[in-house]
């Protein structure tokens, strides 16, 4: 089969830091091609590269036999390449339809809009592709963050492209919305689409990719067909090792002292009656649909939008009205959002002021901050979770995604808060740093924190979480745990009344 794109020794320099160093990849139209590696590896780089976002230092790329080297945005998509990167690039104050047709609206005569005919493409560009549900005249702003990625790839389908670039697409959807873009890759490929497939999810990748190139420290280590390659050979080669295992042993270190017990709570129109208690020293899992409840909890838990029942916390009657009275020291919440870029870091801000920012009373004295003591946290928090910075004054911005949610991790364990709400903390995470978060959690339990755990991703649950409470239709499906916590049962109890 003839290559459709190709790109050969690319390189990208951002001054002395070394993105890409003769990157070499190779893609057929009609399949759909994997793109691995870590944090950091230079995927990115490479994807803004084929965008026309980021201009090369050299090497060189070809589509379809031609030369191919476009100088903004505009340029790809003529060409045929449309990306759906991880980082949205969605206007909240615009409708969904108006997000998916921004400067390419059907106009009048007179260059207005015509409402209806948006109104049409929309609904038959979502009917074309099997869309999940979503409302064409919502407002941007109040959707999911799940939603708004359904968003951003009808925005790319809208262009009927060559090269679709799928950058950790389902990191944040559920199993349902996943199996469908899964099974749309798929279906665009035997159609003669190219499907570039970024994923740290390998059951994914094995599930739909025909091959496979990895990228290591900006350079192309190595590319097969998937069929011929087994995932510990995959993970050697993204991390340079051999990796001993992703998820932690899992010891019991629950105790019977309960951190936080809900009682008939709930949260706006999709929460409700919920009775649970997280116990110290334990990782409980969270589970369900799309969509049922999941976000509500651990937002309402952090005193965001109102809450109803009774909530204790460490055996005291407790009502949470704002993020800061969660953030009450030792017997407080911490949470690591469901946004990193966008609700959990200041990207514009270094990496030592997105650490010390919510705890700038530990290193101040009479009004005056002692830049050593400051110092000194935030050296050991960068020691204890290897983060990868330059230096602590590198802009959060900068590093790549498994940096950017170690330094929200270190900014939560700085609060000395020892109830952890954690929203897939792992989404669009490489291999390797889930690995380190995983056992950071197991640490953290045995240290008597308590943990409350959603994922996107029902294994993590099965193998890290002590428990695991499923929610349907925004209430308590079922408590799994033992050998009933496994994905058939998640499953079965998030979509049915009773987990068999």
């Amino acid at each position: 089969m003839t290559e459709l794109l190709t790109a050969t020794a690319v390189t990208k320099n951002y001054g002395g830091i070394v993105a890409l160093s003769r990157a070499d990849f190779s893609a057929r139209a009609g399949e759909v091609h994997a793109l691995l590696g870590e944090n950091g590896a230079g995927k990115s780089t490479f994807i803004q590269i084929l965008a026309g976002a980021v201009r090369p230092n050299g090497g060189t790329v070809t589509l379809g036999g031609q030369p191919y080297r476009p100088r903004h945005p505009q340029d790809a998509r003529d060409a045929g390449i449309s990306p759906v990167f991880q980082e949205l690039s969605l206007i909240p104050d615009l409708t969904v339809e108006q997000n998916i047709w921004f400067r390419r609206e059907p106009l009048s005569f007179a260059r207005t809009v015509r409402a209806r005919a948006l109104r049409e493409a929309t609904e038959a560009l979502f009917a074309r592709h099997q869309f999940p549900a979503i409302r064409p005249d919502q407002e941007l702003r109040r959707l999911t963050l799940a939603d708004r990625q359904l968003v951003e790839i009808a925005k790319a389908l809208s262009a009927d492209p060559k090269v679709l670039i799928l950058d950790e697409a389902t990191s944040a959807l559920g199993p349902r919305e996943t199996e469908w873009l899964l099974g749309l890759s798929q279906g665009l490929a035997r159609a003669g689409t190219l499907v570039i497939y970024i994923s740290h999810r390998l059951g994914e990748v094995r599930q739909i990719a025909d091959r496979i190139t990895v990228f290591r420290n900006g350079a192309t280590v190595a590319a097969y067909d998937t069929k011929e390659v087994d995932d510990e050979t995959i993970i050697a080669d993204m991390l340079g090792r051999r990796m001993d295992r992703l998820y932690p042993e899992r010891k019991p270190t629950a105790t019977d002292r309960v951190a936080v017990r809900l009682r008939g709570f709930g949260a706006g129109h999709r929460l409700a009656d919920i009775d649970l208690d997280l116990r110290e020293g334990e990782v409980l899992g969270v589970a369900g649909m799309q969509g049922h409840g999941q976000r509500e909890l651990f937002q309402a838990l952090f005193g965001i939008g109102g809450a109803r029942g009774t909530v204790e916390i460490w055996g005291k009657a407790k009502t949470i009205r704002g993020p800061r009275q969660a953030l009450t020291g030792r017997d407080g919440l911490a949470l690591v959002p469901e946004d990193r870029r966008n609700h959990g870091l200041l990207l514009s801000r270094s990496v030592r002021e997105n650490l010390t920012l919510s705890v700038i009373s530990r290193f101040t004295r009479f009004g005056l901050t002692d830049p050593k003591r400051e110092a000194k946290l935030v050296d050991e928090m960068i020691a204890a979770l290897k983060i990868k910075a330059g230096t602590p004054e590198q802009l959060a911005g900068t590093l790549s995604g498994g940096n950017q949610q170690k330094v929200i991790f270190g900014k939560m364990l700085l609060t000395e808060a020892r109830i952890l709400l954690l929203y897939d903390p792992t989404r669009g995470i490489d291999v390797g740093t889930k690995g380190e978060i995983f056992q950071l959690m197991r640490d953290l339990a045995a240290k008597g924190y308590a943990i409350l755990f959603y994922s996107s991703d029902l294994a993590e649950l099965v193998h890290v979480a002590d428990r695991v409470a499923v929610l349907r239709n925004g209430r308590l499906g079922a408590v799994l745990e033992g050998e009933d916590n496994s994905e058939r049962q998640i499953l079965r109890a998030a979509m049915i009344e009773r987990a068999a």
